[in-house]
């Protein structure tokens, strides 16, 4: 008898399929039948997978690690302007800075229908050149600019433009609170943020600025301000006051700058006409120079005073000394005068005072052509000005130097220099013999010290001081139109007649004047120079700088002094120039 179990027979008589529990229907329920079908289906899933991960990993990865404009700044970051730092005044007032501006970008590779792009974009930007646009939009580049610093309105109509292709950038722009204020010391930025001229041309030569951050992130206020030595009070004062001479006396041009004598900082610098950095254009035009540092003058009778102290300080003359000035100096075919002769024999003090041209020639001619040469070099006045300005000027100085030369520099004519050359060598004749290198960065005197040169004596020093003051004090003094009441003045007038077409000419001069505050311990030394300025009511027919640049520098002096710190003394110093009562200078006695 057979074991087999037998399969079930139904009611039909069908043979029933044998049992199974529950795990099996579960294994039957999930089982994959293997065929050549369910592979092909099985092996495209796979690959789609793969695919969808690979694309999400990277959506995720870009999620994490980079922002909207991240692409954006890799392509265009040569394009966008660099932040710039903020320069600032000596007492941390606000002289230029940035602000943020859009700009309007293409991408012409992205642009399908140019023509359309042209008429729309010209149509809200009718400042646009129609054909320059087509043109640049025609390329197959993958960046050009449509139209630089937009106004917030015109970026709203070119947004609802709509044009693929067409997007908006950040920028940097480069303004000016001041306006004119300070604008030959600043100079300016072009629109892509780069510094053209002045301070703006140093702080790209230094690299202050940011280059990294291309615009996008870093701003003016995330960079360490440039702090310039100019004072804005005083600055604003300058310009006014210039400006009210230089409409008095129908100049054709004035300029002034004031200087800390015992650091070399320049607390203002103006030049008329001047320009406004925020529309730089004017800058071009050729009246618009910056006549302090790029001008070259001959400085006049302002240039007795370094005669005078290289007479003193070598030893061959003293404060006492005399000088015939009874008749002219003859030398050859020329012969060398006074403008105001006095026909008498002069001490030094009064070859001082009455502006003496054979005086001054005398003594230099008494140091000798070699040694005066050597002087002036040692003064600054015969090689190039360097400052943190890059606009300087050479100084014009003869090819042959003979004794003729000697006797007419002596006194002012001969020699063109740059006139701040001269207004650092009158800072040295006042503040005790050093020679400080004018500087337009906030400094403190120990800082200027240590590259100075003591380039005359301390005695000497005191016996310019003597007679500067003197030439203001007295009557007969070209400086008496600056003696300010309370204020101690010193100064030097200067007239030269300007060259014309290779020759000096009769009626166009250019007046300059240099002033000392307070003249026993100088502060600062002032500088005037007016171009061309005619004679006005009250002048009685005189064009010369006692009646024009003296007076303007008075009404600078009277005005800014009090924000400079000097205060008016209305009794005068008991023993000013203790040497020079010693030795029993003229007008001590």
């Amino acid at each position: 008898m057979s074991l087999t179990p037998q399969p079930e027979i139904d009611l039909t008589g069908n043979k029933a399929a044998p049992r199974r529990g529950i795990l099996g229907h579960v294994r039957e329920l999930f089982r994959m039948r293997v065929d050549k079908s369910t592979a092909r289906v099985g092996l495209a899933a796979i690959c789609f997978t793969g695919l969808f991960c690979v694309i999400g990993g990277r959506l995720v990865y870009l999620a994490m690690t980079s922002d909207a404009s991240s692409e954006m700044r890799r392509v265009t970051s040569s394009e966008i302007s660099a932040a710039r730092p903020d320069i600032v005044d000596r007492n941390g007032d606000l002289l230029a800075t940035d602000v943020k501006m859009v700009s309007v970008f293409a991408e012409p590779r992205n642009i399908i229908d140019k023509d359309e792009a042209v008429e729309l974009l010209t149509a809200v930007l009718p400042d646009l050149d129609a054909t320059d646009l087509r043109n640049k939009l025609g390329t197959k580049k993958g960046f050009v600019w449509v139209k630089r610093e937009i106004t917030p309105r015109q970026q709203s109509e070119v947004h609802h433009l709509g044009i693929p292709g067409v997007g908006f950038l950040p920028e940097n722009k480069r303004i000016y609170p001041n306006a004119e204020a300070a604008s030959h010391v600043l100079g300016f930025a072009n629109v892509d943020n780069i510094g053209i001229a002045g301070i703006e041309k140093y702080i790209d030569s230094q690299g202050l600025q940011d280059l990294n951050g291309a615009g996008f992130n870093i701003t003016s206020a995330d960079l360490k301000p440039v702090q310039l030595s100019i004072d804005l009070r005083v600055q604003h004062a300058l310009r006014d006051e210039l400006q009210k001479g230089m409409a008095k006396f129908k100049a054709k041009a004035v300029a002034g700058a004031i200087m800390d004598v015992n650091t070399g900082e320049m607390i203002a610098l103006v030049s008329l006409p001047d320009y406004d950095p925020n529309n730089p254009v004017d800058a071009l035009e050729d009246d618009r120079i910056n006549r302090i540092n790029v001008g070259v003058f001959e400085m006049g009778s302002t240039f007795k005073a370094l005669t005078t102290a290289m007479a003193l300080d070598s030893g061959k003359f003293n404060i006492n000394s005399s000088l015939d000035a009874r008749s002219g100096l003859r030398y050859g075919r020329f012969t060398i005068g006074d403008y105001h002769p006095t026909r008498r024999v002069l001490t030094v003090p009064e070859v001082f005072i009455h502006s003496s041209n054979i005086g001054t020639a005398r003594m230099a001619l008494g140091v000798g052509v070699e040694g005066h040469k050597a002087f002036l070099r040692k003064m600054g006045q015969l090689t190039r000005l360097k400052t943190e300005l890059p606009e300087n000027a050479e100084p014009i100085v003869p090819g042959r130097w003979g004794e003729l030369n000697t006797m007419t520099i002596a006194f002012g004519h001969g020699l063109a220099v740059a006139p701040l050359q001269a207004l650092m060598a009158v800072g040295a004749l006042s503040n005790g013999g050093m020679l400080i290198t004018p500087t337009f960065l906030k400094r403190d005197a120990a800082a200027a010290r240590e590259g100075a040169l003591q380039v005359i004596k301390p005695e000497t020093s005191e016996a310019m001081r003597y007679v500067m003051r003197l030439n203001a004090s007295n009557p007969a003094g070209s400086a008496s139109t600056a003696a300010i009441a309370g204020f101690y003045v010193g100064g030097k007038t200067g007239t030269a007649e300007k060259v014309i077409n290779g020759r000096y000419s009769k009626n166009k001069n250019l007046t300059t004047f240099t002033a000392i505050l307070p003249a026993d311990k100088p502060k600062y030394v002032f500088l005037t120079i007016m171009d061309e300025p005619q004679a006005v009511p009250g002048t009685y027919g005189f064009s010369t700088a006692g009646w024009n640049a003296g007076p303007v520098t008075g009404d600078v002096i009277e005005r800014v002094a009090p924000l400079l710190g000097v205060p008016p003394r209305f009794e005068p110093p008991a023993q000013p120039f203790p040497l020079m009562s010693r030795l029993g200078a003229w007008g001590t006695r």
